[in-house]
């Protein structure tokens, strides 16, 4: 199946959409088949600020409106408790409330998200939570893989084709640590300064009270050189900062 028997089938639908590669693929090739194709975005203290400007430049380019929904998913005891399956119940909360609320009152009964065939529903907890609320993946169901849709989309001229991957700012707490907002926004204040020297692609997990970072490979080399630079900048959220030899 291709995305055109997709909107044809389903002219009418909700995007979940985060202003990723994915989501921003789906979202312009809807508007292609001409699909009334509404984006919305669920704002909560898991998303850093860059994600939101994202999704509202890719929407204004595509020259389409953009829902933002701002919803406070720390409220949750269960998530914010970090169970090991802490983004089942993410998932569900959030895409509950956007299907029982914000896209019912609109008149939308389907919601669709941007997950990939590339995606392992195995390694991906929240998937399952889609499938209980009926989310369907058209970019999943019609094959197209990361790779695929980088391409399609660079083609395209959208600017988040070769946008690095994601996960929400949740992840890089601990399992079984509860997650609090003010460690949320120091982790998110110390990725920010390591965008600004100009790393990509990185992580800034919690190791115990320290800050540890995870670089790609060919990164290593410039954040050792670059290391009293990155201790004083990350020094404002965090006592320790330590390298992770492994790399992402």
């Amino acid at each position: 199946m291709e995305l055109s028997d997709f909107f044809r089938e389903n002219p009418r639908a909700a995007l979940a959409f985060s202003g990723g590669t994915d989501s921003a693929y789906l979202l312009y090739e809807a508007l292609q088949c001409g699909a009334e194709v509404r984006p919305y975005y669920v704002k909560t203290p898991f998303q850093p600020r860059f994600e939101l400007d994202d999704a509202l430049r890719l929407t204004k380019e595509l020259g389409t409106e953009l829902t933002v929904i701002e919803y406070d998913i720390l409220d949750d005891g269960l998530v914010a408790a970090n169970p090991a399956d802490r983004c089942y119940h993410c998932k569900k909360k959030l895409f509950g409330l956007l299907l029982r609320e914000r896209a019912a009152n609109d008149g939308l009964s389907l919601i669709i998200d941007g997950t990939n065939a590339s995606d392992d529903a195995g390694d991906r907890p929240g998937m399952r939570a889609l499938g209980e609320l009926c989310v369907r993946s058209p970019l999943r169901e019609c094959g197209l893989t990361k790779a695929e849709i980088r391409a399609r989309s660079k083609e395209a001229g959208l600017f988040t084709w070769n946008k690095p991957a994601y996960a929400c700012l949740a992840t890089r707490v601990p399992t079984g640590r509860p997650i609090e907002r003010e460690l949320l926004q120091r982790v998110e204040g110390a990725e920010s300064e390591l965008f600004a020297l100009g790393f990509t692609d990185f992580r800034v997990r919690l190791f115990h009270e320290a800050a540890r970072i995870q670089l790609p490979a060919a990164q290593m080399a410039a954040a050792l050189e670059r290391r009293g630079d990155i201790l004083a900048r990350l020094k404002k959220y965090f006592d320790t900062i330590l390298l992770d030899m492994e790399t992402r």
